[in-house]
C-alpha cells in the first residue's frame, strides 16, 4: 500500500516562507512524476508545481519565482519551498505521486496540509 505524509502547512504573513515535504512509503520503486496541487475554498484544485524523476520541473505562472519543488530520490521525498508568500496562495496543498510498472501507471494523493498566509 502506498502512502503520503504531507507537513510543513500553517500560519504565516504575507512575505514569509514555508517548506512543504511529502514522504512516500511503500511501492517506492515506481515512482515517476511527483506534483503540488493546492485547493482554495470555492475553487477547483490546480497544479503548482511538478518534478519528474530527473529533476526536470515545471511551474504555475502564479508562483514561477516564488516556489521551488525538489526531491530526494533516495528518501522518496518531494519538497516545496514556498517564498514571498501572498494571501491568495492560501489553499490545502496536497502532494501527488505518480507510480509506473510495466503493468500499470497510478497516481496516489496525500492527505493535504493547509497553507495560510495572511495579509
Amino acid at each position: 500500500q502506498v502512502q503520503l505524509v504531507e507537513s510543513g502547512g500553517g500560519l504565516v504573513q504575507a512575505g514569509g516562507s514555508l517548506r512543504l515535504s511529502c514522504a512516500v512509503s511503500g511501492s517506492t520503486s515506481s515512482i515517476s512524476t511527483m506534483t503540488w496541487y493546492r485547493q482554495a475554498p470555492g475553487k477547483q484544485r490546480e497544479l503548482v508545481a511538478t518534478i519528474s524523476t530527473g529533476g526536470t520541473t515545471n511551474y504555475a505562472d502564479s508562483v514561477k519565482g516564488r516556489f521551488t519543488i525538489s526531491r530526494d530520490n533516495a528518501k522518496n521525498s518531494v519538497y516545496l519551498q514556498m517564498n514571498s508568500l501572498k494571501p491568495e496562495d492560501t489553499a490545502v496543498y496536497y502532494c501527488n505521486a505518480r507510480l509506473v510498472t510495466l503493468y500499470s501507471a497510478n497516481n496516489y494523493w496525500g492527505q493535504g496540509t493547509q497553507v495560510t498566509v495572511s495579509s
